[in-house]
């Protein structure tokens, strides 16, 4: 076979494979929006009709779904003798499909992939015109994608492994005066009721522009039993009411999502008390160009121009970062922001670096 026909054929073979896995993660986010998994695991192994009972959903559907789950291995099926079919989660399976505190959790990547599906008609507009798409265009299930797939790191790591190392900090959160975090950009407010949660006497501001996000924020943050505690606020950093007020200003995750990212460093360089520490969480990439990377890093790359970029050219100045936001580009950012210099922190984690912006 020549090597056209080689690479040709692989080519295809990868697309065909990337279909079906595409296609998979859509069923998921079937189960996961109706509540099928959830029938599931409380009372499977179910038939198509004990499912529809308990969902309230189209019988005949329920269980052309059923049966895809099966040929996919997301679930088991049994048949017995007069033909009928019952399915189930296999064990561990309802850990990644229901376990919302589990570091395991990944079913919410399909309302992601839904969310950008949602979007798309607006992304091809943008390529042709180079405008943004706004982050309103992805839908409310995109919100949620963000918020529960995130929610676990927060809770499970933040206060265990992240914050005791960063220098000083733990001291800081743990000691009187009460500390004051403000958390940038804290979207539904996972990261904050994590802080809130882990330092019993910090008090935390989360601020966040996207008014949706604000009010799922309070809402967790009063299930949650801090909001006594936590303020969820629609603010810009930048507002010189707050400026000098913060013993720690954090941003999770949202630095390479800004039209502005230095504006919004040197506000987050405005709101640090005297002593104060400035971390931010963003991406783990290589730091140059290559197209050997880890599927950590291909993940990354997969959210760039459909989304990240986008939304980061809504406004001026149109920073343009895209998720790949190597650490050069922060600590460039960090630095025309007022800050010295940049210290990434031996953090391990899959997807994000930590870094502490000084001076």
């Amino acid at each position: 076979m020549s090597d056209h026909a080689t690479t040709r054929d692989a080519l295809v073979e990868r697309l065909f494979g990337a279909t079906i896995a595409a296609l998979d993660l859509l069923h998921v986010q079937l189960g996961d929006e109706l509540g099928l998994y959830a029938a599931l695991a409380e009372g499977g192994p179910l038939t198509a009709a004990g499912l529809a009972e308990a969902c309230s959903v189209d019988a005949r559907y329920a269980q052309e779904w059923l049966d895809h789950q099966a040929v996919a291995g997301t679930l088991t099926v049994e048949t017995d003798p007069g033909g009928e079919r019952a399915f189930g989660l296999p064990d561990g399976h309802a850990e990644v499909l229901l376990d919302v505190d589990s570091l395991s959790y990944f079913a919410p990547a399909a309302a992601g992939v839904a969310g950008i599906a949602q979007a798309l008609p607006q992304v091809v507009a943008a390529f042709r015109t180079g405008a943004g798409v706004p982050y309103e265009e992805y839908g409310v299930g995109f919100r949620g994608f963000i918020s529960r797939i995130n929610r676990p790191m927060f809770l499970n790591l933040l206060a265990k492994e992240w914050f005791p190392a960063v220098p000083g900090l733990v001291e800081r959160l743990e000691a009187d005066p009460p500390a004051r975090v403000a958390d940038v950009g804290c979207g539904t407010g996972w990261s904050s009721i994590a802080i809130a949660q882990g330092f019993a006497r910090a008090s935390v501001v989360g601020l966040d522009l996207d008014e949706g996000s604000i009010d799922d924020a309070r809402g967790n943050a009063e299930a949650s039993g801090v909001a006594d505690r936590v303020i969820f606020e629609v603010r810009h950093a930048a507002d010189p009411g707050l400026k000098g007020r913060f013993d720690l200003v954090c941003a999770f995750e949202t630095i390479h999502d800004m039209t502005d990212p230095v504006g919004a460093l040197a506000a987050m360089r405005a709101l640090r008390a005297d002593g104060g520490t400035v971390l931010v969480a963003d991406e783990r990439v290589a730091d140059e160009f290559t197209t050997d990377v880890e599927d950590g890093e291909r993940f990354q790359w997969g959210w760039s121009a459909l989304h990240c970029l986008p939304t980061a050219l809504t406004d001026e100045p149109k920073a343009g970062t895209g998720t790949i936001m190597r650490a050069p580009t922060l600590r460039r950012y960090a630095q025309e922001a007022g800050f010295a210099d940049v210290e990434v922190l031996p953090i391990d984690n899959d997807f994000w670096r930590f870094y502490l912006l000084v001076g």
